[in-house]
């Protein structure tokens, strides 16, 4: 009898912590959703700002879905445009987000370990949008479910894309997880366990790098574009995915300490800053390198790099764009040479949106539109994006921005100890 009652005790203690537990999530997840709409006027000006052009674009592709395809300047000779440019740069952008990881947990910067969260939130807001830019690149959206492991109807693993699909997929997953434990724990006031984020975090690590590179094998392993083919492409997306993460880093971090209490250190901005000096010389190294191997051998396989950087028979559409990236990558390289960068904010941003943009067009439609130009048959049919895909991009981008803006609304006043569990001490939440 004894037995029997202990065991319904065990039981009943069991039940009750179990319930305690999913009590106190809920409670956390009830924190985040006040915490992300509750903000300064500055703040409800920025997010209804970002919503208004969200709508823009959602409008823009509720026309496209309805109209088709013919409403974008895509053709059969240039099947991908604008939207797989954005989505092949923020694959490096999300990449690029655990570049403070991998100071903060493999060279044990204890520095970096405050702000470490700021990165795997970067991850998430760009799997978003990479996601989103694939949607909308489909003329049938209803058929996305195809792109979902387990429902949709894969070559699996001969097809590159089905792999970059997979990878994804489980990069999002790894960063939620990160960044909901270390919160969670955070919220409660307990020291998170290492076995429950550590091997996720070196996981992510490795994951980030995958990513990228499978994109790029994406590109690479297509015969018929020989622009594309290329072994140093892999090489290249994880040098310029170094740039654009950090840089955006750089200057989320400078907006976060300028307009709120968060207390940024001068520790993980140096660390981005020398990455930065490195990364943006490997880059330009890697970008003349190729140069000279397209334009010095002179064959016929050479036509897209000369479309890109000088025009082909009088067509140069993208001849612009590509010598704005170089020019701006050049001036941000030697930007980040300059000693004293880091004393000088202003200088440090606007080396930061220079190289951020210069890595947007050059992976983008610095890479994408000459692999179709010209065609296997020859042929040349020039490619400029459409309103509407200017307008659904920004709306896109306006999305990822919003999802990052109220994710570090939710994520300061926890990790400041603002915000705590009812109970746990520091709580000042109402």
């Amino acid at each position: 009898m004894s037995h029997d009652t202990t065991s319904s005790s065990a039981k009943a203690a069991t039940a009750s912590s179990t319930l305690s537990h999913w009590t106190a999530y809920l409670r956390f997840l009830w924190r985040a959703v006040t915490l992300a709409t509750d903000g300064s006027l500055l703040f409800y000006a920025w997010m209804t700002l970002l919503t208004a052009v969200a709508f823009v674009g959602a409008n823009a592709w509720a026309q496209q879905v309805a109209e088709g395809m013919a409403l974008t300047n895509m053709s059969n000779q240039v099947s991908w445009g604008l939207y797989i440019a954005n989505f092949t740069f923020v694959v490096g952008v999300a990449a690029g987000g655990v570049m403070m990881v991998i100071p903060a947990y493999v060279y044990r910067d204890e520095r970096m370990h405050a702000v470490v969260i700021f990165g795997e939130m970067l991850a998430i807001a760009a799997i978003v949008m990479a996601m989103g830019f694939v949607i909308v690149d489909l003329g049938r959206p209803d058929r996305f479910w195809h792109l979902v492991p387990g429902l949709g109807q894969f070559n699996f693993p001969w097809s590159m894309l089905t792999w970059d699909v997979l990878v994804l997929n489980i990069y999002l997953l790894l960063n939620l997880h990160i960044v909901g434990y270390l919160l969670y724990t955070r919220f409660l006031g307990r020291a998170p366990a290492p076995r429950w984020y550590v091997p996720f975090v070196v996981i992510s690590i490795v994951w980030a790098i995958s990513i990228h590179t499978v994109t790029a094998f994406l590109y690479a392993g297509l015969g018929g574009r020989p622009f594309w083919n290329t072994a140093l492409l892999a090489p290249r997306f994880l040098a310029s995915a170094f740039i654009s993460g950090p840089a955006f880093l750089i200057i989320a971090l400078t907006v976060v300490g300028r307009f709120t209490a968060f207390k940024i250190h001068e520790g993980p901005l140096s660390t981005l800053v020398s990455i930065l000096r490195v990364t943006t010389l490997l880059n330009l190294f890697m970008v003349i390198s190729e140069a000279f191997t397209e334009f010095y051998s002179g064959t016929a396989h050479t036509e897209s790099s000369r479309y890109l950087f000088l025009g082909l028979d009088g067509h140069n559409a993208l001849v612009p764009w590509i010598w704005v990236a170089v020019t701006l990558n050049v001036l941000a390289a030697g930007m980040f040479l300059y000693p004293r960068i880091r004393d000088n904010r202003r200088l440090l941003l606007a080396a930061c949106v220079m190289t951020f943009v210069g890595c947007w067009i050059e992976k983008g439609m610095g890479l994408v539109v000459p692999g179709f130009i010209p065609s296997p048959l020859h042929e040349i049919v020039e490619y400029q994006p459409s309103v509407t895909e200017w307008r659904v991009t920004a709306g896109i981008w306006a999305f990822g921005l919003i999802v990052y803006s109220a994710a570090i609304k939710v994520a300061l006043p926890i990790l400041s100890g603002e915000v705590r569990a009812a109970g746990v001490d520091g709580d000042r939440a109402p």
